[in-house]
């Protein structure tokens, strides 16, 4: 079995030789632990490969991301990064005062300029060895960048006052977004990701009433765009996510990556197993970077009671972060073996 038909096993509930693996290592693990990093690779593939870059440079992008110090993204945000390896923050959101509107527009030069055959050559060399599932990122992420451009505070207030340049700024951002996605279904890639953002520890960032009214129909759109060319959704959020699972799986979301040791694992498996696939994830608050492989072992031991049957339904993703011991990444993907 190909890692690409393993995946294609797992989303589809078709009983797959094991459950796919998937590492996702943070700058700080290339940057500071590479060699461990491909040693991990070489022990345990990834059963997932990407098309490398695909989008223009953005005219605005200066600075080095995930280096101490300032950068400016592709949408002119300024972040600061406090230490190597990591993200960062916005500093100047180019959109604090909402003045700044009329005369802003999006790094539209990323995806008038793409270079989509990229995705079709790499896809086509994946296909001539061991085929992996071919799994492309996209920049989509709209309420983040409604964040960035304003500032977080300042969002949160937009959006409890609801006024009109806050919907001016979502259609802007989603404007962009479908037509992103536009270059991206007509390649012949297996799957498209996106991201939010949404929970904090213990709930959803905005109420899910509010969610439901001001961005599940953009989800919709782009779920409706990606699997009506006959490709799979994957999509990532942090935090307590639980009140908008249902909405998730009922938009046609295939995949989705959060933080299952915020919530009820057992109440998550229990409600939603064989509804969507678990694209991981192991604890990485806790567990990861402070449990012993011990620890590691029972924490893939508790996902596997609570979400896999051996049908499918379960991706091994792991995240590899900063000073994450390797023997504990190590530990979670023997344990997925056994």
């Amino acid at each position: 079995m190909t890692s690409r038909e393993r995946v294609f096993r797992a989303l589809e509930s078709r009983t797959p030789d094991r459950a796919p693996r998937n590492l996702w290592a943070l700058p700080w693990v290339s940057m500071y632990a590479q060699e461990e990093l491909q040693a991990v690779l070489r022990d345990f593939p990834d059963d997932f490969t990407g098309p490398g870059a695909v989008l223009a440079p953005s005219k605005r992008r200066s600075g080095t991301d995930s280096r101490k110090g300032r950068y400016v993204d592709d949408w002119g945000s300024v972040w600061e990064v406090a230490e190597d390896g990591v993200v960062g923050e916005v500093k100047q959101p180019p959109l604090a005062v909402w003045s700044a509107l009329c005369s802003y527009q999006p790094p539209w030069e990323m995806i008038e300029q793409a270079d989509w055959d990229q995705v079709n050559r790499a896809q086509e060399a994946n296909l001539q060895g061991d085929a992996k599932f071919m799994l492309c990122g996209t920049t989509i992420r709209p309420f983040e960048r409604m964040q960035f451009l304003r500032g977080s505070e300042n969002l949160f207030v937009d959006l409890g006052y609801g006024t009109r340049d806050v919907y001016y700024l979502r259609d802007l951002i989603h404007d962009y977004a479908l037509k992103e996605l536009a270059g991206w279904v007509k390649t012949d890639c297996d799957g498209l990701s996106f991201m939010d953002d949404w929970g904090a520890q213990s709930a959803l960032l905005i109420s899910p009433t509010q969610w439901r009214a001001f961005y599940k129909p953009l989800y919709k759109d782009y779920c409706d765009l990606i699997r009506g060319a006959g490709k799979k959704v994957f999509f990532h959020s942090d935090g307590h996510i639980w009140d908008i699972y249902e909405d998730l799986i009922e938009i046609g979301v295939d995949a989705v990556n959060s933080q299952l040791f915020c919530m009820d694992l057992e109440e998550i498996g229990h409600r939603f197993k064989g509804q969507i696939t678990f694209w991981g994830e192991i604890d990485r608050q806790n567990i990861l970077p402070f449990g012993t492989p011990a620890d590691c072992r029972e924490a893939v031991r508790r996902v596997r009671r609570a979400l896999d049957d051996g049908t499918g339904g379960v991706i091994a993703e792991c995240e590899w972060g900063v000073r994450t011991p390797a023997e504990n990444v190590r530990a979670v993907f023997e344990e997925w073996g056994e």
